[in-house]
């Protein structure tokens, strides 16, 4: 996110045998065979010859709790293949890098669509997606997919999130600062109302808690899922906002891989907690802004940011 705001998800295989399978969606079984514990790479087997032409999903360990529907995010640890005649390739795993990935069940390939869909944390579901399931028959280079090329994903359901949730824990004292914004409350999945003070904005960072968590303090490195709304100091207008969005996002934090302000104001806080960021230039965008969402070089940002888990 140091370049473009919009937190996008991640799109784009040996232990003690798994249960059965408890149920198949889609047209006939998956073909590929999976054994593994959740939660740890699973080895992948495949059939001679090609894949089915049609797609079909198998959750082959049930999950609790909340079942994903479209508009959730989902945290899920994967594995995904590519398929075809000519045979089979690895192309991604989070196994591998470490860390999950979050998956916007409403932004999804159809095939993805159709696994995540019911599917709770602590489940593993496996999915053999065909081209049309896919990517529409084109393929996808930057993902090295062809336009033959059949999907095949295990997923391992971590946590879903859905675009209701907000923040969990102790609401603190009303900001008295009168050179802070004010935020306001607003209906579950909606963005807070902000109201910017009429005087000029601080020159460092600032950060209130305005809900303390009850979760973990976030680390550095980790998989933060969120909402947030961005505002601009000038004006009060939100810029970006993943209500707006209509799911969380998720970002890594404390690495560099988003603006300054949000690795210095979001590693050490809660899971659970609501939190006002203004975030001057220098530690935002810089000189140059972000000229897509509006943001000019000498912006002062406001962001109210719910940390919704860590991963």
């Amino acid at each position: 996110m140091r370049r473009r705001f919009r937190l996008l998800s991640v799109v784009v295989a040996v232990a003690a045998p798994l249960v059965l399978s408890a149920g198949c969606r889609g047209g006939g079984g998956v073909d590929v065979s999976v054994r593994g514990d959740f939660g740890k790479l699973p080895e992948v087997r495949f059939p001679k010859g090609g894949p089915g032409d049609s797609l079909a999903v198998e959750t082959l360990r049930e999950g609790k709790g909340t079942a994903a529907r479209k508009g959730d995010l989902v945290v899920a640890d994967y594995v995904g293949y590519r398929w075809s005649e000519g045979g089979r390739k690895l192309l991604a795993s989070s196994y591998a890098k470490g860390q999950p990935g979050a998956f916007p069940t409403g932004r999804l390939v159809p095939g993805l669509v159709k696994a995540f869909e019911g599917a709770r944390p602590g489940a593993r579901v496996v999915a053999r997606i065909p081209p049309e399931a896919g990517f529409g028959g084109k393929g996808d280079p930057k993902h090295q997919v062809g336009a033959d090329d059949t999907l095949v994903y295990v997923l391992d359901v971590r946590a879903v999130y859905p675009r209701s949730a907000g923040p969990r824990g102790e609401r603190q004292a009303p900001l008295s600062d009168p050179g802070l914004p004010r935020v306001a409350d607003a209906p579950a999945g909606q963005a807070p109302v902000v109201t910017m003070p009429r005087s000029a904005p601080p020159g460092r960072l600032q950060v209130r808690t305005l809900v303390r968590g009850d979760g973990p303090a976030v680390r550095a490195g980790q998989l933060v899922v969120l909402q947030y709304g961005g505002y601009f100091w000038r004006d009060g207008k939100v810029f970006d906002s993943s209500w707006s969005a209509g799911h969380p996002s998720a970002a890594v934090v404390g690495t560099g891989q988003v603006m300054r302000g949000w690795d210095q104001g979001l590693v050490g806080q809660r899971v659970g907690s609501r939190v006002l960021l203004v975030v001057p230039p220098s530690l935002g965008y810089g000189a140059k802004g972000l000229a897509q969402f509006g943001i000019r070089g000498s912006d002062t940002l406001v962001f109210v940011v719910d940390l919704l888990g860590a991963h």
